[in-house]
Parts: structure tokens; C-alpha cells; sequence
């Protein structure tokens, strides 16, 4: 087994220590940090200890979480944290059977769902759990701009915030046009979620969109030599011509 200088399990976080992704902006990079998610398909204990049902003695108890699997068409839609847990279940639930493969997964629908902020209507699917969170929420709009990207698990969750945002920082342009009323009434209802421009660009992307993104925010187009050297001698001749001594004519 070959030895490294680092453990591997930290190659990800070294890596954007270095090259173009020390670059990326500090707002975008500090986004990348892993936080919990809410817990979807298992409830925590919430306590280290606990009393024995049988014994009544005190024993130790810890939270551990399902796996949960999330398929790539789950990027497209909005599954409100669930995914595919897979597991075993007993043959004609009989117990003394063979234990049979089994992966339960979320139920999917197809619904229209109306952005304010976007003024668009999107046919996305989602799960009973996402049309719950939206009505709890208040709204669809409200709902994607107050979820943390752990919870969203979605590309398209991630893709519709960062257009939401993008359309509150350039509402003056952007944010109903042709409705200043119907501007300034969306605007207040969503102000707190408010951020700078140059940040709502840079939100939802992966780290290969950014990095790409960086990359041609850094690159310049090759000047041809020839203007170069049109620029110098333009240059030389004005600083010649003001060199010559000026004569007036009486």
C-alpha cells in the first residue's frame, strides 16, 4: 500500500487551496462547507443516554443516520430531502425466511408551481413532502429562497434561487418592468433575502461551473503585436511634435 503525505480523505480540501480554486471568490468557498441536513427518513434521539424499557439502567444511545441514496433525475426536481434508502425485508413477511433485497423510494408527482419572484410558472416533480414544506413555508418562493442547499438536494432547487436572487438585486431592470407597483410590492415581500449581485452569481454553482466561470472571468483576449506598436509610435510622435520648438508667425 503506497504511502501519502496527506490522507486522502482531505485531497478535496487541499485542493482548493491551490491554483485557480484559491481564486474563486471567498463568499463561494466558504459555501462548499458540508453542514448537517435535517433529518428526513429517521428521527434523532437527541440524547447521549437513555433508560432501558426492561432493566430501567441507564445506557448510551447514539443518533446514526440512514444512508439515502439521491438518483441524478433527482437533480431535476425537487424531492423535498428524500431519496432511495435501500434495505432488506423478509419473504411474505415471515421472519424465518430469506432476507430479499429492497429499495423504497420517495413518490413522485408532476406540479405546476407559480414564482412571484420569476413571474413563470414550472412544471417540476416533487414529492408529498415538498408540497408540505411549500405550504408551510408560505409559498414556493419563500420556500426555495429559506432552504439550505443540504436540505434542497436539487440542481434545479439550486438553479431557480440563484435566478431569484439575481431578479432582487436587479429589480430595477429586471424585476417587473413593465409594473413599478407590482415591483416595489414583490420587493418588500422578499427584501430579507436580499444579497449583492456578485454574490447571487456565484450561488448554486458546482465546482466545475465555477471554476469554469473563473476561468473566463480571467481570461484575456491575445493583442496582435501590430496595435502594440501603433500605440508606441502614435505615442512617439506626439511626445516629438511637442519637442519641436513652436513658431509663431507675425
Amino acid at each position: 500500500m503506497p504511502f501519502h503525505k496527506y490522507s486522502p480523505k482531505i485531497w478535496d480540501i487541499l485542493k482548493l487551496k491551490q491554483g485557480i480554486y484559491a481564486r474563486l471568490p471567498r463568499h463561494y468557498l466558504k459555501s462548499l462547507e458540508q453542514k448537517e441536513p435535517q433529518p428526513v427518513h429517521w428521527k434523532p434521539l437527541g440524547v447521549e443516554y437513555q433508560a432501558n424499557p426492561t432493566t430501567g439502567q441507564k445506557e448510551r444511545v447514539q443518533d446514526v443516520p440512514i444512508p439515502i441514496y439521491y438518483p441524478p433525475h433527482s437533480q431535476d426536481g425537487l424531492w423535498g430531502g428524500e431519496g432511495w434508502i435501500s434495505g432488506f425485508r423478509y419473504a411474505n413477511n415471515d421472519k424465518m425466511s430469506n432476507r430479499l433485497k429492497k429499495t423504497w423510494k420517495p413518490q413522485l408527482f408532476k406540479r405546476e408551481l407559480y414564482s412571484e419572484i420569476l413571474d413563470h410558472k414550472f412544471t417540476i416533480t416533487v414529492t408529498a413532502r415538498t408540497l408540505n414544506l411549500i405550504d408551510a413555508a408560505f409559498g414556493f418562493d419563500f420556500y426555495i429562497l429559506n432552504t439550505s442547499k443540504e436540505d434542497l438536494k436539487s440542481k434545479l432547487g439550486e438553479d431557480l434561487k440563484r435566478a431569484m436572487l439575481l431578479r432582487l438585486a436587479r429589480r430595477n431592470t429586471e424585476l417587473y418592468p413593465a409594473d413599478p407597483v407590482k415591483r416595489e410590492k414583490v420587493y418588500i415581500k422578499y427584501k430579507q433575502f436580499e444579497i449583492p449581485g456578485e454574490e447571487a452569481e456565484w450561488l448554486g454553482l458546482s465546482l466545475e461551473e465555477a471554476v469554469e466561470k473563473q476561468r473566463q472571468l480571467e481570461h484575456k483576449e491575445p493583442e496582435p503585436l501590430f496595435k502594440a506598436c501603433v500605440e508606441e509610435l502614435v505615442e512617439e510622435l506626439h511626445i516629438q511634435k511637442l519637442s519641436e520648438p513652436h513658431i509663431e508667425n507675425k
